[in-house]
């Protein structure tokens, strides 16, 4: 795994990563089926299945023959549940939100160069669907929440945005153009709320708002995600209620002053 200076190729580093991404996504694999999958030769395969259980990101389990994620990786997951830091209060505030709403209710944020889901609140009755999860991240053009940050950034920020993160289709009605798109987020910067239908996940619409700091900027957004079948322009409208009302609530968290 390293090079001639003993510091890590990048093909080495990258060969790692997705074996990690193959083991996450089945669920375990052998060697042999992580090498089948990716292509790599299977001692390569082997050398760095070696390495990834050696720092415990993976456990091998001998008697199976297969290795699945190891507790290493949970202690990472903390550490970024932590970094990115929802506040008790706002995790309860979401948790209301789910329980009147009767739906999945997300916290997303701008962490770095991506829009990302930072807290579902969810329950067996009203699950969130996938691909929403925390720490989504690839599909500002096509959610609610993703538009409402995209609008606060202004439109050459958020042109810039959908160059270089793209905007694939998920669905038949995921809006990819620029022109419409542009439009559309014209639009939710002026009413600080997006709703979109079916253009991220075909049978379930999505409704958002902003939350803004102390300065007025837009710093995070709250959604509800509703079953289409079931929506109508009632429930839509209160629906946008709800997220106003918890947006103002979630922000008298952003202009409280720090501790000294």
């Amino acid at each position: 795994m390293s090079a001639a200076g003993g510091a890590p190729t990048v093909q080495a580093v990258e060969r790692t990563l997705a074996i990690l991404d193959v083991v996450a996504e089945r669920g375990g694999a052998s060697a042999r089926e992580v090498s089948d999958v990716l292509g790599y030769p299977l001692p390569t395969t082997y050398r760095l299945l070696q390495v990834l259980t050696r720092g415990r990101y993976l456990v091998h389990l001998r008697r199976e023959r297969r290795f699945e994620l190891g507790d290493e990786l949970d202690r990472l997951g903390t550490c970024l549940h932590r970094q990115v830091g929802v506040p008790a209060a706002v995790r309860g505030l979401l948790g209301e939100l789910h329980e009147r709403a009767a739906a999945p209710a997300l916290l997303a944020v701008r962490r770095g160069d991506d829009v990302v889901v930072a807290h579902v609140a969810d329950c067996t009755a009203h699950p969130c669907p996938p691909p929403l999860r925390f720490g989504f991240h690839e599909a500002a053009h096509a959610t609610a929440f993703g538009r409402v940050l995209l609008a606060a950034m202004g439109p050459h920020e958020a042109e810039g945005f959908l160059q270089r993160h793209g905007t694939p289709p998920w669905t038949t009605a995921t809006r990819c153009a620029r022109g419409p798109l542009q439009r559309e987020l014209a639009s939710v910067a002026a009413s600080g709320v997006a709703v979109e239908h079916g253009e991220l996940i075909a049978d379930r619409t999505s409704v958002a708002a902003g939350v803004r700091d102390r300065a007025g900027q837009v710093v995070s957004a709250v959604a509800l995600v509703l079953e289409r079948g079931r929506t109508t322009s009632a429930r839509e409208r209160e629906a946008e209620r709800l997220l106003r009302l918890t947006a103002t609530a979630v922000a008298r968290h952003h202009r409280r002053p720090r501790s000294p």
